[in-house]
């Protein structure tokens, strides 16, 4: 059976919410039933008659941009970072952390989807900076519609209703906190054409006693003539590499607020240069308490450049110490 859209189910639940308090005389609403499906499935929030008066409103969502109290059941919106490369550093106890630095480029919200239009309530974010000759015309109307600087890379987020942004919210790296967990998720570096032997791991064959130009071939792909074929997921030479994967549980260990610098422990998927999309841990949850909700709204008088570094809260004890 196939999946059915959440928007569509969302669409088809406020249908029969509407049908259910409206009058069911002919004449207060000609042609209800055509009407409703018209007009409910359609990009308009409102209902309006033939005359062109709304019948029925949709309440105007009205979206600030304020700090609130995030319970275990909220969802915050994620951010876009490019990949600059990594490194290593030491930290106060003379740990070496292998280190990825993340940059937070110019994050802002373009979009805004609520249950009332789209079904969901999602923000999209846009990342990065672009002309106008290298973008789309239907590209260059949606963000001239939504009122917001064109961006060169564009990723949404799912959200609860209580993390919703207006339109235009600049994000940056004070999103996250240092010593939380994140879920980074990325596209894995191409690899092109590559055998059996590094693509799935295979041993591979004899390397002498009768083997003969077959030391890195994959074997045997199947049987005779019972089944006669070859069964679906047969791990065979191919293309590798230049896949979405998500590295979960990723350690925050710093973040630069002045240069929207991340420094995460670890590797995270991607070449320099790509782009990675940055959101809370699903498993290792953070401490919502710590969080700033739903996102870090800077003070007028704050001055980006004069904050210092972040690091992360390595504690009292020397771990070095505990060995012995």
């Amino acid at each position: 059976m196939a999946a059915v859209p959440r928007g569509l189910l969302s669409r088809i639940n406020q249908f029969l919410s509407i049908r259910s308090i409206t009058p069911s005389s002919s004449e207060s609403l000609p042609h209800c039933s055509s009407f409703f499906l018209i007009r409910r499935f359609s990009s308009d929030t409102g209902l309006m008659d033939g005359g062109g008066s709304d019948i029925i409103g949709a309440q105007t969502r009205i979206i600030e941009a304020k700090q609130g109290e995030m319970s275990s059941r909220s969802k915050r919106t994620g951010i876009i970072a490019v990949k600059c490369g990594m490194t290593a550093l030491w930290d106060k106890w003379g740990k070496r952390i292998p280190i990825s630095i993340l940059w937070v480029d110019d994050n802002i919200v373009s979009q805004v989807k609520t249950v009332e239009k789209e079904g969901i309530f999602a923000l999209q974010i846009g990342c990065g900076q672009k002309k106008p000759k290298h973008l789309s015309k239907a590209v260059v109307g949606h963000f001239r519609a939504q009122g917001v600087p064109l961006k060169r890379k564009l990723r949404e987020f799912p959200v609860t209703e209580d993390a919703l942004l207006p339109v235009g919210t600049s994000l940056g790296v004070r999103h996250f906190v240092p010593g939380q967990y994140v879920d980074v998720t990325g596209i894995t570096r191409g690899k092109g054409f590559q055998g059996c032997m590094k693509r799935h791991g295979f041993s591979g064959m004899p390397a002498s006693h009768g083997a003969s130009l077959s030391h890195r071939s994959g074997g045997s792909t199947g049987q005779r003539d019972a089944p006669g074929k070859v069964f679906k997921g047969r791990k065979m030479a191919g293309r590798m590499g230049a896949d979405q994967r998500t590295v979960k549980n990723v350690w925050v260990y710093k973040i630069d607020p002045a240069r929207n610098l991340m420094w995460v422990r670890g590797q995270v998927p991607g070449a320099e240069g790509n782009f990675v999309f940055i959101k809370d841990a699903w498993c290792k949850k953070p401490d919502i308490s710590k969080l700033p909700f739903p996102t870090y709204l800077a003070p007028e008088d704050e001055d980006p450049s004069e904050l210092e570094p972040l690091v992360a809260d390595l504690g009292e004890v020397d771990p070095f110490m505990l060995a012995e």
